[in-house]
């Protein structure tokens, strides 16, 4: 059983992580998810239990309790599925869509932006299962309406 693991102090790690949780049995993982660009966390967390008993007990016992100094309450829920495909495509005066044609591995980002500047008519697109570069509809950039 995943568990989402929210509200998680910023000094928190993956080995505290996975301690805070051992206590109520064997965990395969615990990862602290972690800000691509500044390497510090996002204050949230995944933790994969091994059984599905002892997942529930630690959200019985752990959610809303609070850790460390910042006080906020944990929010400890079991994970959702992540939904397949790309997203977004066409968005009109509010700014540009991502995601499009997703197929295995990968996926396209960009779509049509109009009115407020963006990556413009085409950007991203299509992406097949080599992970490669395949672009159906154009390049980054383009058409930009304004």
């Amino acid at each position: 059983m995943t568990l989402f693991v929210a509200g998680l102090p910023y000094d928190v790690d993956d080995a505290e992580l996975l301690e805070i949780f051992e206590k109520f049995g064997a965990v395969r993982s615990a990862k602290v998810a972690m800000d691509r660009e500044t390497g510090k966390s996002r204050g949230f967390g995944f933790v994969d239990m091994e059984n599905n008993e002892d997942g529930n007990q630690a959200i019985e016992l752990l959610n809303e309790i609070s850790l460390g100094k910042n006080g906020k309450p944990l929010v400890v829920k079991q994970a959702e599925d992540r939904p397949k495909g790309g997203g977004g495509g066409y968005r009109d005066n509010r700014g540009g869509g991502g995601g499009g044609y997703r197929d295995n591995r990968g996926g396209g980002g960009g779509g049509y932006r109009d009115n407020r500047g963006g990556s413009g008519y085409g950007g991203g697109g299509y992406r097949d299962s080599r992970g490669g570069g395949n672009r159906d509809g154009g390049g980054d950039g383009g058409y930009n309406s304004r």
